[in-house]
């Protein structure tokens, strides 16, 4: 089973079945019934949210030949909406920046939009990390922003909108996506597992979507990774292994032994979980969160409500006695060390020394 065969099984086929994006929706569905639309968009937002899905949603409902005119959800039924969703649309070309940044590329580009659209009303280029695109690339692209043809419809996807030159920022209508929410990741897995008819804990999925960081498709691609590992029955041990996670408990071993200031059992802690394998990197990712989590805590009890969706009744009621424990100042401290040692861990020749270094220094 390929990695990302969730991802791309259950794609938003409509604007309904898009996650969490609703303002951005509302606005391009207005847009759409109006017939006010952009020659060019910009869509940003972190990696998996749905950039590149509601561009070719978008694209299908500017070009199907079964929406009514009071309607902007497409037909899915017609030519346009089938060759869109088998990927062979020949009005709709999409470009990887990451591998087409150049300025001969650009001028490729700028070629094809002389022709006019094969058998759509629209020729929508959707432009995958635009940010990559050469200074020169670029201004080639900024001169056909400027005047393009009435049936040319541009949509640039990016991660990293700053990265792009404010003369192309003016030129586009720009949309920000947001993180999705936990839950919202969550429910989607649920829903897939069950009509894959998966076996799953709860645990696990909850432990996948934090894993993924807000991005749906990273989340999708691990679940079907996940389970084709275990031959459909996803634990919360098998997510841990194969995503290389740190339990619960042995952070709070760690963070006991700071707490205690005890450097020989912190010391010992380190270079016990390295010896077994454990990637340090992601270890201390799971130490800064826990501090963090700890800080918030101690900062105001309320805080608490914040951290609901990240751990369990029972790690909260840890968290908080952990709270109680820490001086904030000491705290703070220790976060600014391990946000400095998780830059140190790509540099250094002895991956436990910057831990050493810092309960040496610190505890």
């Amino acid at each position: 089973m390929p990695q990302l065969v969730f991802y791309r099984k259950y794609r938003p086929q409509s604007f309904s079945e898009v996650i969490n994006q609703k303002n951005i929706i509302k606005t391009l569905s207005n847009a759409i019934v109006g017939g006010q639309i952009s020659h060019a968009y910009l869509f940003t937002g972190l990696r998996g949210v749905g950039k590149t899905t509601v561009a070719r949603l978008l694209a299908k409902a500017l070009n199907c030949k079964g929406r009514k005119p009071n309607e902007f959800e497409p037909c899915n039924k017609c030519e346009s909406c089938e060759a869109i969703k088998n990927g062979n649309a020949l009005d709709l070309i999409e470009i990887d920046a990451a591998s087409n940044r150049g300025i001969e590329d650009v001028r490729s580009l700028r070629e094809n939009i002389k022709f006019q659209p094969i058998n759509s009303k629209y020729k929508i280029f959707i432009i995958d990390e635009a940010h990559q695109m050469t200074k020169e690339a670029f201004n080639a692209l900024l001169k056909t922003l400027e005047e393009p043809p009435s049936y040319v419809i541009f949509i640039l996807a990016t991660t990293e909108p700053d990265k792009l030159p404010p003369t192309i920022l003016s030129r586009v209508e720009r949309y920000d996506f947001k993180k999705l929410n936990l839950d919202d990741i969550i429910d989607c897995l649920k829903s897939i597992c069950k009509k894959e008819k998966i076996k799953f804990e709860d645990e696990a999925l909850r432990l996948i979507a934090l894993y993924s960081e807000g991005g749906l498709r990273d989340a999708q691609s691990l679940l079907g990774q996940i389970s084709l590992v275990t031959n459909q029955n996803i634990t919360k041990k098998a997510v841990e292994e194969l995503v290389g996670a740190i339990n619960f408990e042995k952070v709070k071993k760690f963070i006991n032994c700071l707490a205690k200031k005890d450097k020989e059992k912190a010391m010992e802690f380190i270079n016990d979980i390295y010896d077994e394998g454990y990637d340090l990197e992601v270890f201390n990712k799971e130490v800064l969160n826990y501090l963090r989590k700890i800080l918030l805590l101690k900062i105001s009890p309320s805080l608490g409500k914040v951290l609901e969706k990240e751990a369990t009744s029972e790690e909260m009621t840890i968290l908080f006695k952990q709270a109680q424990v820490f001086d904030t100042p000491y705290l703070e401290k220790l976060l600014k060390r391990f946000i400095d040692i998780q830059v140190q861990l790509r540099r250094t020749p002895i991956p436990t020394l910057p831990f050493e270094l810092c309960i040496s220094e610190e505890l």
